[in-house]
């Protein structure tokens, strides 16, 4: 089983939402069994929380049911996961100061690189947008997702 964290800022918008799509789309591919997913952010601004409103309003228009309490990046996900997909730069960048032997490099990727329209892109945050800026999120993370678990399936 391949174990899978995303992970942004806050765990509210982009982490939670990347992680209810590949649940999603590995239960539609019948893949469910061969990979686990999970989220979380390299702030504590948001433990314990549900997602932002918007994130699960956005999500249900799009058929996707989130299921998650915002939690912090820790060390110890650096051996419990096989790949860490931060969102953004700056955050691959905090994880990055986490792994002080540079033991994991070979896990960290940004969620972009499996963008097949736009690789190695940030996934823009839409925390202070509306509506239109989530569904853009959401239409970035489909992509995305949907490309790395084919590419993991190979």
């Amino acid at each position: 089983m391949k174990k899978v964290l995303f992970v942004c800022l806050g765990n509210i918008c982009r982490s939670p939402l990347a992680e209810g799509l590949a649940k999603h789309l590995a239960n539609e591919k019948g893949v469910s069994d061969q990979f686990y997913f999970d989220s979380c952010g390299t702030s504590r601004y948001h433990i314990g929380e549900q997602p932002d409103d918007r994130t699960l309003k956005n999500a249900a228009n799009n058929g996707i049911k989130l299921d998650h309490q915002a939690r912090q990046f820790e060390k110890k996900d650096f051996r419990d996961f096989d790949y860490i997909l931060a969102m953004d730069a700056a955050n691959l960048s905090n994880i990055k100061i986490l792994d002080q032997a540079k033991q994991f490099g070979d896990k960290l990727y940004l969620m972009r690189d499996f963008d097949p329209n736009n690789p190695g892109a940030d996934v823009p945050d839409p925390y202070f947008g509306g509506e239109q800026g989530f569904q853009n999120v959401y239409d970035i993370l489909e992509r995305s997702v949907n490309n790395f678990i084919e590419t993991e399936l190979i």
